[in-house]
């Protein structure tokens, strides 16, 4: 009883329904970014089954226009009545462009940002690389600011997701406490030439 005869009412402890609803969107953000991943990991497969049917392809179509020059008789190419038109030979390939949505392949000798990477993970690789030589590197919510984003968690959050997987497939570099920095070249380090042992000349 309070001090005037009233009931008083116990003080709910906890969040209360403010928690509950931060636990439910902690849940769907980890079951959108498990989803994330598993499709990048399908793309990934897809990607490889698609590049090992196309090698496939290519050496059926190099099969069949070798036996069709192979089967030609002697004769044929000096009577024109004859004369079949020559097997047509498959154009190459054109290289085309990374749009937005491809694999971020590894990064190998050799490989550009301009030829390898889309245009939103390229944008991201070339503000890191812009930064001041020796840096602590760039936080995700300063590489939105770079790009010109809403500095919203969706917005930072996505970018910190492309970051960690251009750091993951060597790209960039990511550190312990989250900071992104360019990736350091190899450098490879000649071997030492030892000096043959023994008294100097002359002793």
């Amino acid at each position: 009883m309070g001090a005037f005869g009233q009931s008083v009412r116990p003080r709910r402890c906890g969040g209360g329904p403010v928690a509950s609803v931060m636990g439910l969107l902690e849940e769907r953000e980890a079951a959108a970014r498990a989803r994330v991943e598993e499709l990048q990991a399908e793309a990934d497969r897809i990607q490889s089954e698609l590049a090992a049917a196309e090698a496939v392809l290519d050496r059926r179509v190099i099969a069949r226009v070798e036996l069709a020059e192979a089967l030609a008789a002697p004769g044929d190419a000096a009577d024109p009545a004859v004369q079949e038109a020559p097997e047509p030979v498959p154009a190459a390939k054109a290289v085309k462009a990374p749009v937005a949505g491809s694999i971020v392949p590894h990064f190998g000798e050799g490989m550009t940002v301009e030829k390898a990477l889309a245009a939103d993970y390229r944008r991201i690789v070339e503000l890191v690389e812009s930064g001041p030589e020796g840096g602590e590197g760039a936080m995700a919510k300063e590489i939105a600011s770079g790009l010109g984003l809403e500095l919203v968690p969706a917005k930072i959050e996505g970018v910190r997701s492309k970051a960690r997987r251009l750091a993951e497939r060597g790209w960039l570099a990511a550190s312990p406490s989250g900071r992104f920095t360019a990736r350091q070249p190899t450098v490879t380090v000649p071997a030492a030439v030892g000096k043959p042992g023994g008294r100097g000349d002359g002793s």
